[in-house]
């Protein structure tokens, strides 16, 4: 495990059953639960979190598949990496805590999995935040060029045949440094000791297979589950803050957003798609206005 901590934060392996999930818990409060994005663990809201813990308890885990979490062997249906299971294990984590309801913010991945949570456990959220994502279910069914070459990834890492894990293997600190410096902000970077960290995770043959089996469930279980959704017309039914940045490949959401969620709340900040490490005092300012 990792020797890099969020200052004023205790860690915990919790068992939740089905895997152990890594997280860290501080400050005192309504709970908000913080989820990462790719290629990152907890740590990238190193900077966020601690602004939070005045007048909330801040629960950082790492996903399922992901950081010092486990990571068990995907299936070929996809259910190991679903969004559904990574969720459940979210909502497990909290009620573990002592937490029945919460307030949830996701960045990227987080948001994919923070999106299906408040689906499908509606009572347990009371207001959520997602950074600079759409949900997958609009982009997969409107995808452009545009769409496919800023986001490659989408595409490479669901290949079968074992063809992705077996290429980021060779080189994990390549693979790593550039899905960060792809979609970083201009004249932004994250700590050399970060990074490693980030690296760190990938090194592990089982971390690798997980990611790409995360990113092969959004075009088949997940979406299969986004459009059963859909079409029983169900919405996100809390306040729900986008927060996006200018300089990402994320283009004025608020439209898309309001397909997905009855009471959307939208801000656009000066960054990249790292907006919890290129600008956390905007983004912890953002998130303190919109938290209860």
């Amino acid at each position: 495990m990792t020797s890099l901590r969020v200052s004023g934060f205790e860690y915990q392996r919790m068992d939740i059953g089905e895997v152990t999930i890594n997280c860290a818990v501080g400050g005192s409060g309504p709970p908000v639960l913080l989820l990462h994005g790719y290629p990152q663990n907890h740590l990238a809201w190193r900077h966020v979190a601690p602004a939070l813990t005045e007048g909330h308890t801040v629960v950082l885990a790492d996903l399922r598949g992901y950081g010092d979490s486990d990571k068990p062997a995907p299936d070929e249906a996809g259910i190991v990496y679903s969004k559904r299971a990574m969720a459940r294990d979210q909502v497990t984590l909290m009620l573990r805590l002592g937490f029945d309801s919460f307030q949830l913010v996701g960045h990227d991945r987080g948001a994919r999995v923070g999106m299906r949570l408040v689906l499908d456990h509606q009572q347990a959220v009371s207001r959520f935040a997602v950074l600079d994502v759409v949900p997958m279910h609009y982009a997969l069914r409107h995808l452009s060029l545009a769409t496919v070459m800023n986001n490659y990834q989408w595409f490479f890492l669901p290949a079968g045949r074992g063809v992705p894990e077996h290429l980021i293997a060779a080189d994990p600190g390549f693979w790593v440094r550039e899905q960060t410096a792809h979609l970083m902000g201009k004249g932004a970077s994250i700590e050399p000791e970060v990074m490693d960290d980030y690296i760190r995770c990938f090194r592990d043959s089982d971390a690798i297979a997980a990611c790409c089996a995360d990113f092969r469930a959004a075009p088949g279980i997940d979406l299969d589950h986004d459009d059963e959704t859909v079409t029983a017309e169900r919405k996100l039914e809390c306040p729900v803050l986008v927060l996006w940045g200018t300089q990402s490949t994320v283009s004025d959401p608020v439209e898309v957003w309001q397909l997905y969620a009855a009471d959307v709340r939208t801000e656009s900040l000066p960054t990249g798609h790292f907006l919890p490490e290129e600008a956390p005092e905007l983004v912890s300012s953002a998130l303190l206005q919109f938290l209860d």
